[in-house]
């Protein structure tokens, strides 16, 4: 049924109440059939018949807007398409289809490495690249002597054993696990330390770079051996469990015993130093391939074009001897009485 046949069924029925008999002219005034419908009241109808058009205008209106509106949605639509499918097809021709649309007018910019060649990385900058210190001494141990720094021994000393179990001679995913779990004191030391930075209105002493540096560098690790080593879905499911766990038994003792928590890092390293260390011995040994070293390793510690793994493993026991040191440093310094703001922090130590 159309509005206006409507609005004639609703002016039969409620005109006489609207406008009552009083107000019907004449009966010697001609009337139209519509106004005799309306019972009387030439202007009451008029208003009526006014408001009925108006309103069929508006539904008009807003039909159109909607249609409107709609092929305005579906031209974007198509528009994102076709840029979707131009950028997919400048990838498969080898470029890069990266296309971000703001209006906040923020494009990234292209990088260039030192030979002039386009930066091919987003999770790091050129400048970000470094050549670690491989002669560093890889022997060294803190010796536990007081209680607190036998407790962190053993305690890391019991969870070698179940991953010893767990992973054997798999040293890939085994390197993948270890820095899941590495990557998680840099940054609960750092997020703690830069909260009551800012709760003191004090400096950190450069501790809060330090650690995020050392978280930063421990996923890099995890980073590079994913390109070696492809994870099962145990190998998964064991990472978010162990991380869960860790992160939040780690914060608590970190806001009880700062010193205690830095002690258990620097023991954690001296083991990833020692699985490490296997690492290599069973790619000197040919049980493991000693394959091309990934292109983000090659250009993260900016090893030769020929790099192997044996090289990629050779650097991340380096930093994990650096991470060593400065947990153990920073353990000290507690041990000590002082803060470590109270110490300037080892910047660009590796």
């Amino acid at each position: 049924m159309s509005s206006r046949a409507a609005g004639s069924v609703l002016l039969r029925h409620l005109a006489p109440r609207v406008f009552g008999p009083g107000s019907a002219p004449s009966a010697a005034a001609p009337r139209p059939p519509l106004l005799a419908l309306a019972g009387g009241g030439e202007r009451g109808a008029a208003a009526v018949w006014v408001r009925l058009l108006s309103t069929s205008a508006a539904e008009r209106a807003v039909e159109q807007e909607e249609v409107a509106a709609s092929k305005g949605n579906a031209g974007s639509t198509a528009a994102a398409k076709a840029e979707a499918a131009e950028a997919a097809k400048e990838t498969r021709d080898g470029k890069k289809g990266i296309v971000v649309s703001s209006y906040w007018g923020i494009e990234p910019s292209k990088l260039l490495n030192k030979d002039g060649v386009e930066w091919n990385w987003s999770c790091f900058r050129p400048w970000e690249a470094y050549k670690t210190d491989t002669s560093i001494d890889l022997s060294r141990h803190h010796e536990p002597k007081v209680l607190l720094d036998k407790i962190a021994y053993w305690t890391v000393k019991s969870l070698r054993f179940p991953t010893d179990i767990f992973f054997q001679r798999r040293y890939g995913c085994r390197a993948m696990m270890l820095e899941t779990v590495a990557a998680v004191p840099g940054m609960v030391g750092g997020m703690l330390l830069h909260l009551r930075s800012l709760r003191r209105f004090e400096h950190s002493g450069g501790w809060i770079r330090v650690l995020l540096e050392e978280a930063e560098n421990e996923r890099m690790h995890l980073m590079t051996f994913m390109e070696v080593a492809q994870p099962r879905w145990y190998d998964r499911a064991l990472v978010l469990a162990v991380q869960g766990v860790f992160f939040n038994v780690y914060f608590l003792g970190y806001l009880i015993s700062p010193k205690f928590a830095h002690r258990v890092v620097g023991y954690l390293e001296e083991e990833a130093i020692h699985s490490y260390t296997e690492f290599l011995k069973d790619l000197e040994d040919g049980k493991i391939d000693n394959v091309p070293a990934p292109a983000i390793a090659i250009d993260y510690w900016q090893l030769p074009a020929n790099a192997t793994l044996k090289d990629v493993v050779t650097m991340v026991r380096a930093d994990e001897a650096h991470h060593r040191d400065v947990n153990h440093f920073a353990s000290d310094i507690h041990f000590q009485g002082m803060e470590l703001k109270q110490a300037p922090a080892p910047v660009g130590y590796h």
